[in-house]
């Protein structure tokens, strides 16, 4: 089965590939430049630091569904043990079995492909059982640190949570823009608040599963148009699922990572940020996300951090 037509329409109009480069992996995160980074320091006001990550736990967000994508099994592998004879100093290590997009995360820009390609053009062969991705891995990406900007579809439109349905629409974005009073610029990091992340918090993983609010189609060509960084939201699949495109699975995911270069995080949580966001009247910060660099990997857990 062949993707629809409208996918391939969308994707001429946000296609990256020898934008910065015929070899170039790293994609829309050349757009956080030197300049983009001292102006996002700026953003500090109080020096306020939320977390914006979820416990790496047993009991985590993952399903069953995505086979292989396993919750973080953790292990004690030595507790207090005198490696160097009795009576020396005692160590206790750790071991932890998990799959790397299991919990809040970047996905590389290989994690998908379509057609037979990646990003710039790259054959999907290149990622193998052995060393993984060969081109594009999330290793590749760098420091990520630029100006974040909270887009809160959810309080824009007055509630805590978007429904399962709702696929979050380039209007929608505007909406949260006007809500905050800001507008996304070249070399953002914008993170998307659907609110939906509550229902994890409260303790109801079926609740947090499908069907799942999240981006709709048309956004990708929203980013593209402001040169936006990297996207993440609090969703469990990232994009609306099901699809808002009938077969058109993972379409959002196709466009962001492969057509355009375009990191994207999924499983943040963004409750905290959005309770500082209003009392501080700001949705604009310092955003630190640096991916774990596991070479050749097409996704990695992060801790993200926004200073206020």
């Amino acid at each position: 089965m062949s993707l629809p037509d409208a996918f391939h329409e969308i994707a001429g109009r946000v296609n990256n590939w020898g934008r910065w480069g015929a070899d170039d992996e790293r994609g829309t995160l050349n757009l956080i430049t030197d300049a983009v980074v001292r102006e996002a320091a700026a953003e500090v006001r109080t020096g306020r630091r939320v977390p914006l990550a979820l416990p790496l736990e047993q009991d985590g967000v993952q399903t069953g569904m995505i086979p292989g994508r396993v919750n973080p099994l953790h292990t004690m592998v030595q507790i207090n043990q005198e490696l160097f004879g009795p009576g020396t100093v005692a160590c206790s290590d750790d071991a932890v079995t998990m799959g790397l997009q299991a919990a809040t995360h970047w996905d590389a820009l290989t994690h998908v492909s379509h057609s037979g390609r990646l990003y710039n053009g790259r054959p999907a062969d290149s990622v193998t059982a052995h060393g993984g991705a060969g081109f594009g891995g999330i290793d590749k990406a760098g420091p990520v640190v630029s100006r974040g900007v909270l887009l809160d579809v959810a309080r824009a439109r007055g509630v805590e949570r978007l429904d399962g349905g709702h696929a979050v629409t380039p209007e929608d974005l505007e909406a949260a823009e006007e809500f905050a009073g800001v507008r996304v610029r070249a070399g953002d990091i914008v993170l998307v608040r659907t609110g939906q992340v509550r229902v994890l918090l409260a303790g109801d993983r079926q609740g947090y599963g499908f069907p799942s609010p999240g981006l709709s189609v048309r956004t990708p060509e929203w980013f593209h148009a402001r040169d936006v960084a990297a996207v993440a939201n609090d969703t469990l699949t990232f994009e609306i699922f099901p699809p808002e495109i009938e077969d058109l699975w993972l379409g959002v995911h196709a466009l962001d990572l492969v057509e355009m270069g375009m990191l994207q995080g999924q499983n943040w949580n963004l409750e905290e940020l959005s309770t500082a966001c209003g009392e501080t009247g700001r949705h604009t910060f310092l955003l630190s996300a640096m991916p774990e660099p596991f070479t050749g990997a097409t996704g990695t857990p992060v801790a993200p951090v926004a200073v206020l």
